[in-house]
């Protein structure tokens, strides 16, 4: 039911409430099956939350995904996921977040677009723009899903915490902080953004060719999700094969996507930057993993390009 790795990732993001959450997982999968009258099947694979399979009472498949009831995404992910009312991303079709779950379209056959890369990345590049047009709506009223300027807190307290020290280039993270303040103050339009999207939240589907999955839920400049994608997908791995599709990205994103080139080189910067800086949050001299990755050759690789 749940591996060693699941176990120790959720005890360690959430200390003593994941491990409680841990504890009670058995008899809150019981109990949400019962009272959402499902029948519970094969997990997927494992990692901040628990997410199987299900059948619904009337026979219609879906996904039923369990999380520690505080202190996770789920709290964002579901207004994003009712936001996007399934257009570009799976349907929301019931919640109960003081239990932590979310009830969600299955998709189908579900293979990822990370299954395109390296061979056809334009294609899976040219699907991810067409998810992106999907999801980018305006925020609907008293939206409660966070602003993405919240998160340049990130840079600022990496800078605090380590300085020069750091296992990351100072000079980098400072700029991108700033970087990232200048394009939230000089957004085109804020939208609803999926916060995290990249080639493994993106299925192949047949309600629509392609739909999002794991929206971490965010407000802003649509430029956001595009820079998302260009240090993915397996940044841990620093193939240069890897490395060297960026250029082309950025062109097809800024074409398709009908934004300068310089924005989308940008956004791909900071957000390289910060998904290494996100990693360093609990990196200590010594005892570690480095967290340098992909990402950090990817800003390397834009930081020349920038204005």
């Amino acid at each position: 039911m749940m591996t060693r790795d699941f176990t120790e990732t959720v005890a360690e993001v959430w200390g003593d409430a994941g491990v409680r959450w841990l504890a009670e997982l058995p008899s809150v999968l019981d109990a949400v099956a019962r009272d959402w009258d499902l029948t519970v099947e094969e997990p997927y694979e494992l990692s901040y939350h628990y997410v199987t399979r299900v059948v619904c009472g009337d026979g219609t498949p879906a996904v039923l995904k369990l999380g520690v009831p505080s202190g996770t995404s789920l709290a964002e992910e579901a207004p994003a996921l009712a936001a996007f009312d399934g257009r570009g991303s799976v349907r929301l079709l019931r919640t109960d977040l003081d239990r932590g779950a979310l009830l969600l379209e299955r998709v189908s056959p579900g293979d990822r677009l990370r299954d395109l890369v390296p061979g056809r990345d334009a294609e899976a590049t040219s699907a991810l723009v067409s998810v992106m047009r999907r999801l980018h709506v305006p925020p609907p009223p008293g939206c409660p899903i966070p602003d993405a300027l919240a998160q340049v807190s990130a840079f600022d307290d990496y800078a605090a915490a380590h300085g020069e020290n750091g296992p990351l280039p100072l000079d980098l993270v400072v700029r991108a902080g700033g970087l990232m303040r200048e394009l939230c103050a000089s957004a085109p339009e804020r939208v609803v953004l999926h916060g995290d999207l990249h080639h493994d939240n993106v299925l192949r589907a047949a309600r629509e060719p392609w739909l999002a999955i794991d929206p971490h839920g965010l407000v802003g400049d649509p430029g956001y999700d595009a820079g998302t994608l260009l240090h993915n997908p397996d940044p841990d791995d620093r193939d240069e094969t890897l490395t060297a599709l960026v250029p082309a990205r950025v062109e097809q994103l800024a074409d398709e996507l009908a934004m300068p080139l310089d924005r989308v080189a940008a956004w791909g910067f900071v957000k390289a930057v910060m998904s290494d800086v996100w990693t360093a949050e609990d990196w200590t001299p010594g005892t570690s993993r480095s967290p340098v990755s992909r990402a950090l050759d990817v800003a390397r690789l834009l930081a020349p390009h920038l204005t």
